[in-house]
Protein backbone atom coordinates (compact mmCIF):
# COMPACT_ATOMS: atom_id res chain seq x y z
CA UNK A 1 0.00 0.00 0.00
CA UNK A 2 1.37 3.34 -0.99
CA UNK A 3 1.08 6.26 1.34
CA UNK A 4 -0.59 9.34 -0.08
CA UNK A 5 -2.93 7.55 -2.44
CA UNK A 6 -6.60 6.81 -2.55
CA UNK A 7 -5.77 3.18 -1.73
CA UNK A 8 -5.65 4.21 1.93
CA UNK A 9 -9.43 4.26 2.38
CA UNK A 10 -11.20 4.06 5.71
CA UNK A 11 -12.77 0.75 4.72
CA UNK A 12 -9.29 -0.70 4.26
CA UNK A 13 -8.08 0.85 7.53
CA UNK A 14 -10.88 -0.98 9.36
CA UNK A 15 -9.11 -4.26 8.67
CA UNK A 16 -5.78 -3.10 10.15
CA UNK A 17 -4.81 -3.91 13.71
CA UNK A 18 -3.81 -1.08 16.06
CA UNK A 19 -0.09 -1.74 15.72
CA UNK A 20 -0.30 -1.61 11.93
CA UNK A 21 -2.17 1.70 12.08
CA UNK A 22 0.55 3.17 14.27
CA UNK A 23 3.21 1.86 11.89
CA UNK A 24 1.42 3.36 8.86
CA UNK A 25 1.15 6.66 10.74
CA UNK A 26 4.88 6.62 11.46
CA UNK A 27 5.64 5.95 7.78
CA UNK A 28 3.33 8.74 6.64
CA UNK A 29 4.91 11.25 9.04
CA UNK A 30 8.36 10.24 7.84
CA UNK A 31 7.30 10.70 4.23
CA UNK A 32 5.81 14.11 5.00
CA UNK A 33 9.07 15.16 6.64
CA UNK A 34 11.02 14.07 3.57
CA UNK A 35 8.60 15.86 1.23
CA UNK A 36 8.88 19.08 3.24
CA UNK A 37 12.66 18.81 3.14
CA UNK A 38 12.58 18.32 -0.63
CA UNK A 39 10.27 21.32 -0.96
CA UNK A 40 12.61 23.52 1.07
CA UNK A 41 15.60 22.54 -1.05
CA UNK A 42 13.71 22.94 -4.34
CA UNK A 43 13.86 19.25 -5.28
CA UNK A 44 10.14 18.46 -4.96
CA UNK A 45 8.46 17.50 -8.22
CA UNK A 46 4.86 17.03 -7.08
CA UNK A 47 3.47 19.49 -4.55
CA UNK A 48 0.14 17.65 -4.52
CA UNK A 49 1.86 14.75 -2.84
CA UNK A 50 2.25 16.78 0.38
CA UNK A 51 -1.50 17.36 0.49
CA UNK A 52 -2.25 13.67 -0.09
CA UNK A 53 0.11 12.58 2.70
CA UNK A 54 -1.38 15.12 5.11
CA UNK A 55 -4.82 13.74 4.39
CA UNK A 56 -3.61 10.20 4.99
CA UNK A 57 -2.17 11.25 8.34
CA UNK A 58 -5.49 12.85 9.30
CA UNK A 59 -7.37 9.74 8.19
CA UNK A 60 -5.12 7.52 10.31
CA UNK A 61 -5.51 9.76 13.36
CA UNK A 62 -9.28 9.69 12.91
CA UNK A 63 -9.47 5.90 12.78
CA UNK A 64 -7.20 5.54 15.81
CA UNK A 65 -9.25 8.03 17.83
CA UNK A 66 -12.56 6.46 16.82
CA UNK A 67 -11.28 3.11 18.05
CA UNK A 68 -10.26 4.67 21.37
CA UNK A 69 -13.74 6.12 21.80
CA UNK A 70 -15.45 2.90 20.74
CA UNK A 71 -17.07 4.44 17.69
CA UNK A 72 -15.25 2.17 15.27
CA UNK A 73 -14.82 -1.54 15.95
CA UNK A 74 -11.36 -3.00 16.38
CA UNK A 75 -10.77 -6.06 14.18
CA UNK A 76 -10.57 -9.41 15.91
CA UNK A 77 -6.98 -10.59 16.32
CA UNK A 78 -5.98 -13.29 13.88
CA UNK A 79 -4.31 -16.29 15.48
CA UNK A 80 -1.16 -17.42 13.77
CA UNK A 81 0.15 -20.97 13.64
CA UNK A 82 2.74 -20.18 16.33
CA UNK A 83 0.10 -18.81 18.69
CA UNK A 84 -2.07 -21.87 18.19
CA UNK A 85 0.86 -24.20 18.85
CA UNK A 86 1.93 -22.34 21.98
CA UNK A 87 -1.62 -22.40 23.31
CA UNK A 88 -1.80 -26.12 22.61
CA UNK A 89 1.48 -26.67 24.46
CA UNK A 90 0.25 -24.64 27.43
CA UNK A 91 -3.02 -26.57 27.60
CA UNK A 92 -1.13 -29.88 27.35
CA UNK A 93 1.16 -28.84 30.18
CA UNK A 94 -1.80 -27.71 32.28
CA UNK A 95 -3.62 -31.00 31.72
CA UNK A 96 -0.51 -32.97 32.72
CA UNK A 97 -0.25 -30.98 35.96
CA UNK A 98 -3.94 -31.55 36.66
CA UNK A 99 -3.57 -35.30 36.06
CA UNK A 100 -0.60 -35.47 38.45
CA UNK A 101 -2.59 -33.63 41.13
CA UNK A 102 -5.54 -35.98 40.70
CA UNK A 103 -3.26 -39.03 40.99
CA UNK A 104 -1.92 -37.82 44.35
Amino acid sequence: MAIGTKELATTQLDTFEDQRLVEELRKAKEELFNLRFQSATGQLDSHGRIRAVKRDIARLYTVIRERELGIRATPAPVETAKAKKSKAKKSDAASEVAEKEEAQ
